[in-house]
């Protein structure tokens, strides 16, 4: 999502675009996943998914904080508004996410990329409308896995979008 928007924000300079959506994957996805990754093999997580909820809110925290230090560096950095836009808008779906796997298990997949391909679909237009089909494909996995209920996927991506574009408009 990030090079994406990255790209498409600072079209025909492809390599600008590159660097940008580098820093954003950086902090949005390779820290917070990494942070997920060493707790699992330390022991402090009992898998990567996050099954037992009593352990979901360190990383989720942690992932919220290095998504605002990414933010930060973005913004000093002088980033295409609609790439700090969409960083913001990630913060805001994890937000969301986060308060209320406190309490039940939200599908956070299905948040994410249901937030995702509707700020696509704004962005790119109508063409991408296809793409949906992504979020029917990994909410059936995450159903099919065994690590969400229909409902826990159907509630993460209403979350997601209803989040994602309202926020996404108000910031681009």
């Amino acid at each position: 999502m990030p090079l994406v928007i990255a790209v498409h924000s600072t079209a025909p300079a492809v390599a600008a675009g590159l660097g940008w959506a580098l820093l954003a994957v950086l902090f949005c996805s390779v820290v917070p996943y990494a942070v997920i990754w060493v707790s699992v093999r330390r022991g402090r997580l009992t898998d990567h998914h996050i099954g037992v909820r009593e352990q979901r809110r360190m990383p989720l925290v942690y992932g919220m904080f290095s998504v605002l230090v990414g933010l930060a560096l973005l913004v000093v950095a002088g980033a295409p508004a609609p790439l700090v836009a969409m960083v913001v808008v990630m913060f805001a779906v994890l937000l969301v996410v986060t308060a209320v796997n406190q309490v039940w298990k939200l599908s956070a997949h299905a948040a994410v990329v249901a937030g995702s391909t509707a700020v696509l679909v704004v962005v790119l237009g109508p063409a991408l409308l296809p793409a949906l089909a992504l979020v029917a494909l990994v909410g059936w996995s995450r159903v099919r896995l065994g690590d969400h209920t229909t409902g826990q996927v159907v509630a993460g991506a209403l979350v997601g979008a209803l989040i994602a574009v309202p926020t996404f408009l108000l910031l681009s």
